[in-house]
């Protein structure tokens, strides 16, 4: 079987974001592996309005095109990483309306966070995790979680995120245990959607 297709998922659109940092870092270490097939999946290619539709579309197809596209994006992978920041003790507007603009494409499918600010993301990554079990995803229990004076120095003095040695040791548990979830629940996720 081919290897899992896992989507790191920039899940904040703001300009100055510090995202694209650690999901290039989460991407290298994920690509040496050798074992799952990585993408950086950015919001910003995907602008959707708040959700607007009648109903979920677990119940009724979307109307919204951008939204149609972002649907057959997230089916398209065997699993997620998302990479996120928290506002005011949750998680970014944007990447709640991308959750919420899909439904069975996320089903049976398997999550992990790298999560970065002041608390390393923390409670936003509880509330994800939340939301992530509501559509029938599975977390992993392991994450990242880039926090306290280590994120301050990657934010303002540039620090090179390979020298944080704790977050390095999660990262590689977080995707052994994201690429067993991937691998396990592929074949059947794949036979219960051609029944």
């Amino acid at each position: 079987m081919d290897k899992p297709k896992i989507a790191i998922v920039l899940s904040t659109t703001r300009s100055e974001r510090f995202a694209d940092k650690p999901a290039a870092w989460i991407s290298e270490l994920a690509d040496a592996r050798g074992d799952m097939a990585v993408e950086i999946v950015d919001l910003r290619d995907y602008p959707m309005p708040f959700f607007d539709e009648p109903a979920s579309s677990a119940w009724v197809p979307s109307e919204n095109e951008v939204a149609q596209r972002w649907q057959k994006t997230v089916d398209g992978f065997d699993g997620f990483i998302f990479v996120t920041a928290e506002y005011n003790r949750g998680l970014p507007a944007v990447l709640k309306n991308a959750l919420d603009y899909a439904y069975t494409e996320w089903n049976r499918k398997p999550f992990a966070c790298v999560g970065y600010g002041s608390v390393g993301a923390a409670r936003s990554i509880e509330q994800l995790r939340l939301n992530c079990i509501e559509l029938q995803m599975v977390p992993t229990r392991t994450g990242v979680h880039i926090q306290g004076a280590d994120f301050f120095d990657a934010l303002q003095q540039g620090r090179d995120l390979r020298t944080i040695p704790y977050i390095e040791q999660n990262a590689i548990a977080m995707l052994d245990e994201l690429f067993w979830w991937a691998s396990t629940l592929r074949a059947p996720r794949v036979q219960l959607q051609a029944a």
